[in-house]
């Protein structure tokens, strides 16, 4: 729902932007109150072009407006260009979002694991060309690359273990 969510390194605010969207709102407040500040970003669109209907395209977009909604963002960033970098970047690396393919996701569950892996060996595990070093070096949160295996003994260490046995596997019956 919300666009981009960062640290202004300067202030320590939190700095949140999105687009329009039904919820917004009322999840940013519920999420960090008043203490926030919020801006929105409108994306105003023309006619389809006559050669496209039928199909899936765009309309063009024929400009923007970004309001203040709470606290006092600057304004000249307010952008969701970082995001859908981010969202473009996501979906070319796992194939869970591409429909009609071996690697879509049928289940939440399973969905949500892969997510948590991704961002996780993206952000800790790999070297960004334009940083020289991993995001979670670069922002201080970690001192160190981390391996494949270093990711998995964590999950190892954080998953919680059914107390109940599966039951007996039942062969079926030979259809007649």
């Amino acid at each position: 729902m919300l666009e981009t969510l960062n640290q202004n390194p300067t202030s320590l605010e939190t700095v949140i932007e999105s687009e329009i969207l039904e919820g917004a709102l009322e999840a940013v407040e519920g999420a960090f109150g008043a203490d926030v500040d919020y801006a929105q970003l409108v994306k105003m669109y023309g006619a389809s072009p006559d050669g496209t209907k039928g199909r899936y395209s765009p309309a063009e977009c024929t400009g923007i407006r970004k309001t203040k909604v709470e606290g006092n963002p600057d304004m000249k960033h307010v952008s969701t260009s970082y995001v859908e970098r981010s969202n473009l970047t996501m979906r070319m690396q796992m194939r869970r979002f591409t429909r009609l393919t071996n690697a879509f996701s049928k289940k939440a569950e399973n969905h949500l694991h892969a997510l948590a892996l991704y961002f996780m060996f993206y952000n800790f595990g790999r070297i960004h060309k334009t940083l020289r070093v991993s995001p979670a070096m670069a922002a201080g949160v970690s001192d160190k690359l981390w391996s494949w295996e270093e990711i998995a003994e964590m999950v190892d260490a954080h998953h919680v273990r059914p107390t109940t046995k599966r039951g007996s596997y039942k062969k079926r019956k030979a259809a007649e």
